[in-house]
Order: C-alpha cells, then structure tokens, then sequence
C-alpha cells in the first residue's frame, strides 16, 4: 500500500498539526472542516506556524510555501473521496466519529484506510461502522502535533498486518516514532496519564496544596517538564472530563472517575487555556 493523498476531517489543535506535518512531509493533503469559520482558522494556524519556522531559520520560505501549496481545505466530506489515507480528527464522541466512519466508507476506495486520532475511545467502535474494518486502526497523534515525536499505533483485533505496516512506514515518513498499543481505552498514554491528571485535581479539591504548589512539586521534585494542572489546561479540561469518562465507562475503575470539580469546571466553561481560564488564568 502506498500512501500519496492524505485527508484529515477536522482542522482544530490535531488535525490542522497533522494536515501540516503530512504536506510537510511531501504529501498532498485535504482537510475538511464543518465550516468556513474554522476552516479558515485551523488554516490560518498552520500558515502562522510555518512563518514562525521561516522567522527562526529552520525552514525556507520556499518549503513554506510548498507545503502550504500541497493542503487544500473543504467543508465538503466528498472532497476527501481520492484519498489512500483518511485521518479522522473530530470531537471525541463516539457517535459523531461513527457517523464520519460510515460516510467516509462510502466515499473512499475500498484500498484507502481510514484511520483516528482518538485519544481514549476503543477503535473498533469506529471500525465496525465501515464495512472494511480490516482497514482500520488508530493512529494517535499527540499535542501540539509538529512538535511531539510520539504516535500511537492501534491495531484492533480484525486490522490487517499490511496496514499496521503501512501506517507506521506513514509515521516514520512524516517525521514521528511510533509505538504500537492494543486497542484498549486509553491505549498506553491516556491509560497512565489520566489517572495521574485526575489524582492531581482530587489532590488539589481535597486542599492538600495550592495548584503552584501542586505543579512546582512534579516539576522540581520530580523532574516533569509541566505540572498536572498546568498539563490539564494545555490539554482541555473538556477533553481530559472525556477521557475520564471513556475510561470509567469502559473499564469501570473508580480510578477514572473525573473528580466534582472537573465537572464543574467545564460546566462553567473554564476549559484550560483555550478559554483563557482553569487552573489558572491566562
């Protein structure tokens, strides 16, 4: 199997990273997003990106260019048709990503493989909307995407050998490493770090610590790179409440449980830096 056209669905933080590190990479990417509006944003970051690269010196502003000349971005799903490798990169809802799953399978090539960048829900979910569940796998990218080395390899139990090898000859190409995880909630990562993330917040629910002190703890005490609150925010606190949830669902630990204050605190909007406000005010 050899992979030319890439197509993303969704142009948000994941999926205008991958559109980005794939036409980086040579590939000709489409893009689809539900709108102009953020189509044009997703679109707008990955221009900002690439000239920040140019004004560092670690790209040319003719390789800016071409890139940017290899994406093309739609709000049309029948645009992503010729497609050898579909990634899907929208909200992490089981139902939503179904129904992407079925469309896109009557659309593409019965050789195109469609792949998601899901963070915590079990593949064969999205695999068995599609009546070429062989072709499925997880390909979970991380965030900021340019930046991050890591991608996850997810396998189901019907994914075909050939594609697994195809998606990480694709990994490799654009520049990632990839690891290969069992298609389990939460895979590898999120199996570890949302229970560290949610220990966190209980922690700091419970007034053990300011959220300074709770970072600053993990930070110079245990050599982390970011605090857990500080993490939490980067990541969403709507997205971690996600993650959480799928993993409680599915494994039924009470582990997994997202704590009362992160429910409240995406009730109230205060989602991390994207809205300027969680653990901290930004």
């Amino acid at each position: 199997m050899e992979i030319k056209k890439v197509g993303v669905v969704g142009c948000g933080a994941m999926g205008s990273g991958i559109t980005q590190v794939s036409a980086q990479a040579g590939y000709q990417v489409t893009v689809r997003e539900i709108s102009d509006e953020f189509l044009n944003r997703g679109l707008g970051g990955i221009r900002s990106g690439l000239e920040r690269q140019v004004e560092r010196g670690r790209m040319t502003a003719a390789d800016k260019d071409a890139t940017l000349g290899r994406i093309k971005g739609t709000t049309r799903l029948d645009d992503l048709a010729e497609s050898d490798l579909v990634i899907e990169a929208a909200v992490e809802e089981i139902e939503p990503k179904r129904a992407i799953f079925g469309a896109l399978d009557k659309l593409c090539p019965p050789t195109a493989i469609l792949a998601t960048n899901t963070s915590s829900l079990t593949v064969i979910q999205m695999a068995a909307a599609t009546k070429r569940p062989e072709m499925v796998l997880g390909l979970h990218f991380f965030n900021p995407v340019p930046v991050m080395k890591l991608v996850e390899i997810v396998k189901t139990i019907v994914t075909s050998d050939e594609v697994v090898e195809t998606g990480r000859k694709f990994v490799e190409s654009v520049g990632k490493t990839p690891v290969f995880a069992k298609d389990q909630p939460g895979f590898i990562s999120n199996r570890l770090l949302a229970p560290y993330l949610i220990d966190a917040i209980r922690v700091y629910e419970a007034g053990l610590g300011t959220a300074e002190d709770i970072d600053q703890t993990m930070v110079l005490g245990c050599n982390h790179p970011m605090g857990p609150l500080t993490l939490a925010d980067f990541i969403g606190l709507d997205v971690l409440m996600h993650i959480a949830e799928s993993l409680h669902a599915e494994l039924a630990e009470p582990r997994f449980a997202p704590p009362p204050l992160l429910k409240r605190m995406v009730m109230a909007g205060h989602l991390g830096r994207k809205t300027k406000r969680g653990f901290y005010t930004y």
